[in-house]
């Protein structure tokens, strides 16, 4: 009788332990593909966040041409793959110089030069503010929103201080913003309605994120610029560049960039970036405002509604 119950126990032992290794088989047969499946999914996400980045980056080299030759493609062809030397920098702006018409001669016979900063806010802001404060001069500023909430007192000096705030998109990615005019718009008056948000004030004036003779949009500009036109916006793009949207040029030759040429514009719209990247920029401004202030019948201007526009593809 013992035996027999010593058997039964053992058997029920096996029985539980199969039972057990039958379930637990079970669980792995079911986990196993489940945790797979979550990893796959990680991965593609971390794929595709990877190749939207490369595909901006794409569309961000394509355009940085266009704004480091005040939109002529002056010395390298599309297409042409090229590496950016400093000597590569100094002969295109030597033709800039050469082809670029000058601005309508300004009636009072002063010059007057426009800084621009595009991109910003950035770490780099308040520092340029100190710089403009310190030599009394105006400039503009054609901004960004988003990501950029802990920048809204960078917003509000910008206007306190004098400066135009003027729009530079909302998220400044392109294949969103100019995938369509109805992304265009939506784009727009996000950032519109932000910065009156941000400031009390609507901004009335806007640069495209890469300029208006960028190769990026799918949409006609003349479709968005006409929009602006119907919301009494200007767009401003400039007429000479400090070069520094490659971000490989130094402190001297974004100073050259910016004044080697002033002689042939009354009116001149100098592109800067105001850019967490952009250090050689901040530390050129004081020797540019310097250079700029030094020349004469020229001062340094921030844009208003009197300004004449500069806009590619137009006369000048």
């Amino acid at each position: 009788m013992s035996d027999t119950k010593e058997k039964k126990e053992k058997n029920r032992k096996i029985e539980k332990w199969i039972k057990g290794i039958v379930v637990l088989c079970l669980v792995i047969v079911l986990l196993v593909p489940a945790v797979i499946s979550v990893w796959l999914g990680v991965k593609m996400a971390g794929l595709e966040t990877q190749l939207s980045e490369l595909r901006d980056e794409v569309l961000w080299l394509e355009t940085a041409w266009a704004e480091s030759s005040g939109g002529q493609q002056l010395l390298f062809p599309e297409g042409e793959a090229v590496e950016l030397t400093e000597e590569d920098s100094i002969r295109a702006w030597e033709e800039q110089a050469d082809s670029t018409p000058a601005s309508k001669p300004s009636a009072n016979g002063i010059r007057k030069v426009y800084l621009t900063f595009d991109d910003g806010p950035s770490i780099y802001t308040d520092e340029i503010l100190d710089i403009l404060k310190e030599y009394n001069v105006k400039a503009t500023f054609f901004v960004v929103a988003e990501g950029k909430e802990s920048y809204e007192d960078a917003y509000r000096r910008i206007l306190e201080e004098g400066h135009t705030l003027g729009m530079h998109s909302y998220s400044h990615v392109y294949r969103e913003i100019y995938q369509s005019k109805e992304a265009f718009i939506q784009d727009v008056n996000k950032l519109q309605d932000y910065l009156h948000e941000v400031t009390g004030e609507y901004p009335d004036f806007y640069r495209f994120p890469g300029g208006s003779s960028n190769r990026v949009s799918t949409v006609n500009m003349q479709e968005l610029e006409g929009y602006l036109n119907e919301i009494d916006v200007t767009w401003y793009d400039w007429n000479i560049s400090s070069g520094d949207a490659t971000g490989h040029l130094g402190k001297d030759q974004i100073v050259r960039n910016c004044t080697a040429y002033l002689s042939g514009y009354d009116e001149a719209v100098i592109l800067l970036h105001d850019a967490g990247d952009k250090r050689s920029t901040v530390q050129a401004l004081p020797e540019i405002i310097e250079k700029i202030l030094a020349m004469e019948d020229t001062v340094i201007a921030p844009i208003t509604e009197d300004t004449v526009p500069i806009q590619h593809g137009k006369t000048k």
